[in-house]
């Protein structure tokens, strides 16, 4: 067997919100109702923090692309552009919310939280620096999987509430795209819990610290992780669910104002969770010299963003077969490579030793 290191990355107890509550309030509470504020607070700052993280992808994301495309980008809006995007949250809030008269209205509404609460519920095991995470649980990487498979059932939601063909082809087509994707995201993530021995988030980083980063012995599966992720993520060359050209936005088509804001939204902390489930699989989440841990983990999953962004200024839309292809020819037999050579090489490690 290859040795776990042991070690423990639990964070600090939260005396001080009891103290603050004892000096104000003259009361004692019990543990789990300071767990319960805990959690509250740590919600309310990862809300808040994450919409300022998606309105900078936003930003990046257009100022990147128009750089790469000989283009300006938003540069009018606050300085070089930098309020371009807080000015379209305001334009959307303000736009007019309609509801297609034929459409299955509770279906329709419902569709909007289903995208965009399992979109936050992943970074609730997402370890931004030691101890630093509302969660740390003991199947975080099983948690991260079954999390991130459920905006499929918004996807369809959306396109069977909205009563339209179009958005039910392209709800079709999408959900299509996202389980044939799932399976090889599942299967290239195999070797890194071979290896580490754990399910756990924390046991995989502490592995890393300990030893190495896993991309160097998972490159295959960082790959295989990687490209899928572009697919289920519908970032370009994989951009068929909402193929403009074809089926008239996909999905979402009929949906306006805050509604489609809140779609955007999701898809945009979608992206964001993916790279920092790779950062921390593959690269060491927040380690690095120097600078504080946190700013390592924001720095890695910047870098990994820009890779997508570079993607989509530079490759063209697949067919809905090529697309298809990819995954049953391509990612699902690469993935299954990637777990006999992690097993052949677990053998040969422990034969060796």
């Amino acid at each position: 067997m290859i040795p776990i290191p042991q070690f423990a990355l639990e964070s600090q107890p939260f005396t001080w919100i009891s103290d603050f509550i004892v000096s104000i309030l003259g009361i004692v509470l019990p543990a789990w109702m300071i767990g319960i504020i805990v959690i509250v607070i740590g919600l309310t700052l990862l809300i808040g923090f994450m919409t300022v993280v998606v309105m900078s992808l936003v930003l990046m994301e257009r100022r990147v692309i128009a750089f790469m495309q000989d283009r300006l980008g938003p540069n009018r809006v606050g300085p070089e552009g930098s309020l371009q995007t807080l000015a379209d949250v305001v334009k959307l809030l303000i736009k007019e919310d309609i509801i297609p008269s034929n459409a299955d209205k509770p279906t329709f509404l419902l569709a909007v939280p289903a995208a965009v609460i399992p979109s936050l519920l992943i970074y609730a095991v997402v370890q931004w620096s030691p101890g630093m995470s509302i969660a740390d649980l003991n199947v975080g990487f099983l948690y991260v999987l079954a999390i991130s498979s459920l905006t499929t059932i918004s996807v369809v939601m959306a396109g069977w509430g909205s009563n339209n063909k179009y958005a039910l082809l392209g709800a079709m087509r999408a959900a299509a795209q996202m389980i044939s994707y799932e399976i090889p995201i599942v299967m290239s993530l195999v070797g890194v819990a071979m290896i580490v021995g754990s399910l756990r988030i924390s046991d995989i980083i502490g592995w890393q610290v300990n030893t190495f980063w896993l991309i160097l012995i998972q490159p295959i599966g960082f790959v295989v992780y990687f490209i899928s992720s572009l697919a289920e993520l519908n970032r370009t060359p994989f951009d068929l669910m909402e193929a403009d050209s074809e089926i008239v936005a996909g999905y979402h088509i009929e949906y306006s104002g805050m509604r489609f804001a809140l779609f955007f939204l999701a898809e945009y902390l979608n992206a964001f969770a993916s790279v920092a489930i790779a950062v921390t699989l593959f690269f060491g989440a927040w380690q690095g010299p120097i600078l504080p841990p946190y700013v390592w983990f924001i720095l890695k999953c910047y870098a990994l963003f820009f890779v997508m962004v570079w993607l989509r200024g530079t490759l063209p839309r697949v067919r809905v077969d090529q697309l298809m292809g990819l995954a049953w020819k391509g990612m699902v037999p690469l993935a299954l490579l990637n777990i006999v050579l992690t097993g052949v090489g677990m053998w040969i490690w422990n034969g060796v030793l």
